[in-house]
């Protein structure tokens, strides 16, 4: 017999009413509908795999999280939420994550995340510089053990510290991170997965500063694209970069255009014994 079983209704008084997985969804899915109906547009996250996140920015931002012990002991209780389809909106913005998670009630999500100090980012690019070959590897996380290190380090890293993170949650828990933060938190994570730009948008950064522009050109002339995986429009909408690449050409090698390098001669001034040629020249046709 289960603790719930035998004491019934102190137990639901104490943790709340026991509500099912299935509830979960169905409580979510029609929250979800009816702010749709609304007009509102909704990014709603739901990990795609078992696993909260997968790819180097998505994992890299749980972990983080992780390995503070302000977070550690609570995030769990997010877990479920998040894979239960309970964050029903969640944007990111520079300095700023809100969303809205389905509970007992729709609750407000506010997670502030303060610039990265001038000094640490400054002292990220000096290490990082001519380490990473392409806008192709930043995106994707293909960086090398050493930059990886540079950027995920728990110190002086790219991720933020818990001194960095502003946390607001509209539900009566009085608890700092409630489960429906806690959601939202692991969310983020899963959001990057798809979206790893939004890192560098949240934290306030321009990534060109990291890689370079002449950087992430030089990897597409040289046929670094897969036009399956990764369009030129896309990397255009994300890093700001014109890619002059046709569609139908995505995936070869672009032909250079080049001018041909033109030598100015500087002119020559006429000899002396010429010039006293041609006078005499024109005596003779004179007469």
């Amino acid at each position: 017999m289960s603790y719930r079983d035998r004491y019934g209704s102190r137990y639901d008084n104490f943790y709340g009413a026991y509500v099912s997985v299935a509830e979960k969804k169905a409580r979510a899915e029609k929250e979800r509908k009816k702010l749709e109906a609304k007009g509102g547009k909704l990014s709603p996250v739901v990990p795609a795999g078992r696993n909260i996140a997968g790819t180097f920015w998505g994992k890299g931002w749980c972990e983080n999280l992780e390995r503070y012990s302000d977070y550690s002991n609570r995030l769990p209780r997010g877990r479920s939420y998040l894979r239960n389809g309970s964050v029903v909106d969640l944007k990111i913005e520079k300095g700023k994550v809100s969303a809205l998670v389905s509970g007992s009630s729709l609750y407000k999500i506010e997670v502030s995340i303060k610039p990265l100090e001038e000094k640490i980012w400054k002292n990220i690019k000096k290490e990082c510089a001519g380490k990473i070959a392409s806008l192709i590897e930043l995106i994707q996380g293909k960086l090398s053990s050493n930059v990886m290190e540079i950027i995920t380090r728990k110190d002086g890293g790219l991720f933020p510290h818990p001194t960095e993170i502003k946390l607001d949650c509209s539900c009566p828990d009085s608890a700092y991170l409630c489960k429906h933060l806690a959601a939202v938190l692991y969310g983020i994570g899963t959001r990057l997965d798809f979206s790893p730009e939004l890192f560098f948008i949240l934290r306030g950064l321009d990534h060109k500063e990291l890689i370079g522009e002449a950087a992430a050109i030089s990897a597409i002339t040289e046929g670094a694209v897969d036009a399956e995986t990764l369009a030129a429009e896309d990397l255009e909408d994300v890093f700001g970069v014109k890619i002059d690449v046709p569609r139908k050409e995505m995936g070869k090698v672009p032909a250079v255009k080049t001018k041909p390098a033109t030598i100015k001669k500087k002119p020559s001034k006429p000899m002396k014994k010429n010039k006293a040629k041609s006078t005499k020249v024109r005596k003779t046709n004179k007469n």
